[in-house]
């Protein structure tokens, strides 16, 4: 009986005939088998559930010193993205990643060792961001453990960080360069043929034919040899990637052709495979510049523009982050990120960086300690010297890179994936099927001509392409109409939303134009500048209304501040114990007099001292807003404050939709009640006391009334300016989806036209190659300029 062939439960390898056996199976060598006992031990079956043998064969071993240069400090730093006491943050490049299994296993790392903390890939990249804990593992430790798993580190590429674009660009023109100058040269030698109708004479056309072929190699060796690649690697794991038939097309018309120059004296199809190559690369040269020029201004214009409070002598001034520059002395907030880094001037911080490295453990600093951008301050007002350039790319990279509140994938996104996947298979089959057909009818020369064609005509990068750029536009267009949105998923889920959920306090009520108004006994001097020191600690609407109240009183240094989201501020200032907030948090006894309007109670030294009051006023558009998004969706308000405008706002929502003296946890447990229905949920809040609840909605969008005011829970930021066009921006996202949809059905079109007129046999594959990144750029183009378009004229019409 033949022998069946025993493949690796690692990594799908041949096991040959006397394979390694560990627990009753079978791998190629004892470094499958060690990689699979370790995830075994540590219970990471599902690596292997994921994908069927996503291990990467293991080569022999190399000397453990190979990595003791790490242990030196300048090799280290080059590494090191951020560094606050044992805690590291660093960026390696791993070739090795390619599939969701290694995505799975890199991402749960510290099941393999507890000093390693949180960890993410970049897929695209082939990246891992890895935080871990240098008292527990050191970095040498770190990187022998992920050469262990066969995920083995490129050093020297991570210290480089992003690869020089411009040497992949001259790869590119150099392979370029030489099919171009392989296809003139071999089309000069086939004139006499096209013009006459007949080939030159024995002599002359064996030495064309040599010089066609001798220069036909280097084309498909060294210009088309990415193909190949590409197609070998993907193939060798089992997946069929959009490359495999382009090399096959290659391939095949390099074959016949070979054996036309040797059996039949006669160039074959020397000029269809180097004109093919041509036009390919040039192609995909020209698709990438293309690209670049559609996405550039995207990029850039959908950064969220930050600003923050610089001081010149005793003036704030606010300003955006981009005019920040070395040298400016920064007041930073409770709540509020730190834009670049900076050594603390004057004050004490507690810095939660969980922003940047994934770990919430705040770390406390000192006046001269240094801090990293996109920390978060949780203290007290502190004040800030910037060290460095700010880097507005590195703050939004952050946010989109943020791991922690991650919601449920796109339908539409996953489609498109699955259209892809089949894509290849489906256009194999309809290649195969042309060549047998044509081969039946007797006509090699037209078979091979239908096989190659057909394969290269088709495409599904037009496809692949349009929800990027469709959504990226959309962004582009939402953000210069004050909506920044954190990355294109973002825009689907908003297009899907059927409830909306209001907070009160500085969404739908405007915090600049509160006024606070004091009932209680009368405030000594020196109390009324203790109660204003603390709340110019925060960036809540009703503690900037009580700033305000007090603005002429005399600044101190607070001993203390604690802010306790949703209920009240207490802390030290001036030798006074201050305590502010809800009736219950300050627990004092006064009777409230006005149950019309918002209540602050203060108490000193643990004695009722009397409460504020605060005339809510709406934001512009309020009503407007309410009205045009109450047909389409079903609405509710959640507030933590009473119910003395209950009244009032009954007149804009539903019986049984307000709800009042909510607290964080209840927020966030009301709208899970919500989803538990099957509801897609949108939550609007000021992203201060509202974390818990945007980071369960569907979508979290923070209103925003100074920019700085930024809540990594987003995931979009909205100017309080703009909140009038809300409902314009959720049904922008609807038509983007429409625009995605006529994107698809064009693709699809393009791909039956053209894959029709390759099976009749009409279409060259010289032609098939011109056509094929023609496609796509057209594609894009038309994703790109309608969305522009569109969105151009919704908002212009909404701003009139």
């Amino acid at each position: 009986m033949k022998n069946e062939k025993v493949t690796c439960v690692h990594c799908g390898s041949d096991c040959g005939r006397n394979p390694v056996v560990w627990n009753g199976l079978n791998f190629c060598c004892n470094g499958c088998s060690t990689v699979y006992q370790i995830l075994n031990e540590h219970k990471l079956y599902k690596y292997y559930d994921i994908e069927k043998t996503p291990g990467i064969r293991i080569e022999p071993a190399e000397h453990k010193s190979k990595y003791e240069y790490l242990e030196k400090e300048e090799v280290a730093s080059k590494l090191i993205r951020f560094r606050e006491g044992d805690t590291v943050k660093i960026v390696l490049y791993i070739p090795a990643i390619h599939c969701a299994s290694c995505i799975w296993l890199l991402e749960h790392l510290n099941t393999l060792h507890k000093g390693i903390k949180h960890s993410l890939v970049n897929f695209a990249r082939k990246e891992v961001s890895i935080t871990f804990n240098q008292s527990e593992i050191s970095l040498r430790n770190l990187v022998e453990l992920l050469d262990s798993i066969h995920y083995i580190p490129d050093i020297s590429t991570s210290i480089e960080g992003l690869e020089d674009s411009s040497k992949t660009d001259k790869s590119l023109l150099y392979k370029i360069g030489v099919a171009g100058f392989a296809f003139i040269n071999v089309m000069t030698y086939s004139l006499p043929a096209y013009f006459n109708g007949k080939p030159l004479d024995d002599d002359l056309n064996t030495v064309f034919t040599i010089l066609s072929y001798i220069l036909v190699i280097p084309v498909v060796f060294y210009s088309a040899r990415d193909y190949f690649i590409s197609s070998w690697k993907n193939s060798s794991k089992g997946i069929i990637s959009i490359d495999l038939p382009i090399a096959l097309g290659v391939l095949v018309l390099f074959m016949v052709t070979s054996y036309e120059v040797i059996f039949q004296n006669n160039q074959g199809y020397c000029d269809s495979l180097s004109g093919l190559v041509f036009f390919l690369l040039v192609g995909k040269w020209y698709q990438g510049k293309s690209y670049e020029a559609l996405s550039f201004d995207r990029d850039y214009k959908s950064y969220f523009p930050v600003a923050v409070t610089r001081l010149i002598g005793n003036t704030e001034e606010n300003i955006l982050l981009e005019n920040v520059e070395p040298g400016d002395e920064i007041l930073i907030r409770n709540k509020e990120l730190i834009p670049a880094d900076s050594v603390i001037t004057e004050g004490e911080a507690i810095i939660d960086y969980s922003f940047v490295t994934g770990e919430a453990t705040p770390v406390r600093k000192k006046t001269g300690d240094f801090v990293y951008a996109g920390g978060r301050q949780l203290g007290g007002m502190i004040k800030i010297l910037v060290q460095q350039s700010v880097d507005q790319s590195h703050l939004t990279k952050l946010w989109n890179q943020d791991s922690t509140y991650i919601k449920n994938p796109d339908s539409i996104k996953t489609l498109s994936d699955k259209i892809s996947k089949k894509f290849t298979i489906i256009v194999l089959s309809i290649a195969v099927s042309g060549f047998t057909g044509w081969l039946l009818f007797g006509d090699f020369k037209t078979a091979i001509y239908v096989f190659t064609s057909v394969l290269i005509v088709a495409c599904p990068c037009a496809l692949v392409l349009s929800i990027p750029f469709t959504f990226g536009n959309t962004m582009h267009v939402f953000g210069k109409n004050g909506l920044y949105i954190k990355n294109t998923d973002v825009i689907e889920k908003l297009s899907q939303i059927d409830t909306i959920v209001f907070d009160k306090t500085g969404t739908i009520t405007d915090p600049n134009s509160s006024q606070a108004e004091y009932s209680g006994r009368k405030l000594t001097p020196e109390e009324e500048s203790a109660v204003y020191s603390l709340s110019m600690q925060s960036t809540h609407p009703l503690s900037n209304s009580i700033t305000r109240y007090y603005q002429d009183s005399q600044y101190i240094q607070p001993e203390s501040f604690t802010e306790v989201e949703g209920r009240g501020i207490f802390g030290r200032a001036g030798g006074f114990e201050i305590k502010y907030g809800l009736q219950e948090f300050v627990n004092q006894g006064i009777n409230s007099e006005n149950r019309k309007s918002t209540e602050v109670f203060l108490s000193i030294d643990g004695q009722p001292a009397g409460v504020y009051y605060f005339r809510n006023a709406y934001r512009d558009g309020f009503e407007e807003v309410i009205n045009s998004i109450k047909p389409a969706f079903d609405i509710y308000l959640l507030s933590g404050d009473n119910d003395s405008e209950k009244e009032h706002l009954s007149a804009y929502f539903p019986a049984g939709h307000i709800f009042f003296n909510r607290k964080p946890q209840d927020k966030a447990q009301f709208i899970l009640d919500l989803q538990s229905k099957n509801r897609r949920v949108l939550m609007t809040g000021d992203g201060l006391n509202d974390a818990g609840a945007l980071m369960q909605s569907d979508v979290a969008l923070s209103v925003a009334s100074k920019v700085y005011h930024f809540s990594p829970a987003s995931d979009a930021v909205l100017e309080a300016g703009k909140f009038h066009l809300l409902a314009q921006f959720i049904s922008f996202t609807r038509t983007s989806r429409k625009i995605v949809k006529a994107s698809f059905i064009i693709s699809f079109l393009y791909n039956i036209i053209g894959i029709s007129i390759a099976l009749s046999g009409k279409l060259s594959p010289v032609i098939a190659a011109i056509l094929m990144p023609v496609s796509s750029v057209s594609v894009v183009a038309f994703a790109t300029f309608t969305t522009l378009y569109f969105g151009k004229l919704r908002f212009r019409k909404a701003k009139v």
